[in-house]
């Protein structure tokens, strides 16, 4: 296997190139960005994949025979589809690359479960109901994946929530508010969410490469870990970070707190809880993932083991975050 990931330097891919590389994998990695570990530094090529030469260079120059592509602007914060042009085009880019090389036999397109918004499922590989721009661009470069004729068992990968070691905005976002002790749970009904732990998404991943070509061939394969319940994942975080379980209140008073959070947010006094966040900590968000479990088995690392190497990671992270290894 020659295995050429777009995006390697980012969370999922970081974790991705480790698990590749501890299994002999050759691997080249193009992004824009160096690798946030210093081991992965020989292995790094920076590329933008919004420059189509650039990117055609590489793929000629290495001969990939499987391609993973992860690079792509995956935050929520603009509602304009433009701003997410490196989802759209540069996915036609990189399937252009693919096209332009008989060496490739096997692909795998990074989407989102951002492409069908809660509540329901889709219906079928098609369906989309996309939340915001983020989720239209990953819903297009479905679409394009599609229709660009790839002669090749091509992918579609949905991640759910994910998170792991080197996960930069959590370590600075949830799981600092947890280790400040300003996270409150809301109370009430248990809400459903769907995450995955990143070694569980790498090792999926790696998983579909190694599947018969009928099983995975022009197929969407969600990946992460069963739906839990939301405190369940939050506590566990809470009782490794700080020894004490989170804080549960009241619905309404937490309601409460979000309207001022987002009062005093507009007037750029920031506070950890808006109407926005409120929304996300109180609506389940259930992913299909039963089609994935009877596919590969249940996830290889559990959820306090993935808490575990994650929390030692955020030690070190948080004790000297300009520090590489």
């Amino acid at each position: 296997m020659k295995l050429l990931v777009t995006g390697g330097s980012g969370f999922i891919g970081t974790n991705f190139i480790d698990m590749a590389l501890t299994q002999g994998i050759e691997v080249l990695n193009l992004d824009i960005y160096p690798p946030q570990k210093d081991s992965h530094l020989p292995y790094w090529q920076q590329c933008d994949i919004m420059d189509i030469d650039s990117c055609e260079h590489y793929f000629r120059y290495f001969q990939p025979t499987h391609v993973v592509h992860l690079a792509g602007k995956t935050d929520t914060d603009s509602s304009e589809l433009g701003d997410y042009d490196v989802n759209t085009t540069g996915t036609e880019n990189i399937l252009s690359c693919i096209k332009s090389v008989r060496t490739v036999e096997r692909v795998i397109i990074t989407s989102t479960q951002f492409v069908f918004a809660p509540p329901g499922v889709p219906e079928h590989d098609e369906h989309f109901n996309p939340i915001g721009a983020y989720g239209m661009s990953k819903a297009i470069s479905e679409k394009a994946t599609r229709s660009a004729g790839l002669n090749c068992v091509w992918t579609i990968t949905r991640p759910t929530n994910i998170w792991g070691p080197w996960h930069a905005r959590y370590a600075g976002e949830f799981w600092l508010v947890l280790k400040k002790r300003l996270y409150f749970h809301p109370g009430g009904s248990q809400v459903i969410r769907t995450y995955g732990y990143v070694k569980n998404v790498s090792h999926q991943m790696l998983q579909i490469f190694e599947s018969k070509p009928h099983v995975v061939d022009k197929k969407v394969i969600y990946v992460g870990d069963p739906p839990i319940p939301l405190i369940d994942w939050a506590n566990g975080f809470s009782l490794a970070i700080t020894g004490r379980p989170v804080r549960v209140v009241p619905r309404w008073i937490l309601r409460a707190i979000a309207i001022m959070g987002t009062a005093l947010n507009a007037v750029g006094i920031k506070l950890p809880i808006t109407l926005s966040r409120f929304r996300s900590m109180t609506e389940d968000y259930y992913t299909p993932m039963e089609a994935t479990i009877a596919m590969f088995g249940a996830p290889k690392y559990s959820l306090e083991e993935g808490i575990n190497e994650t929390v030692d990671w955020l030690n070190y992270y948080w004790n000297d975050n300009s520090a590489r290894i």
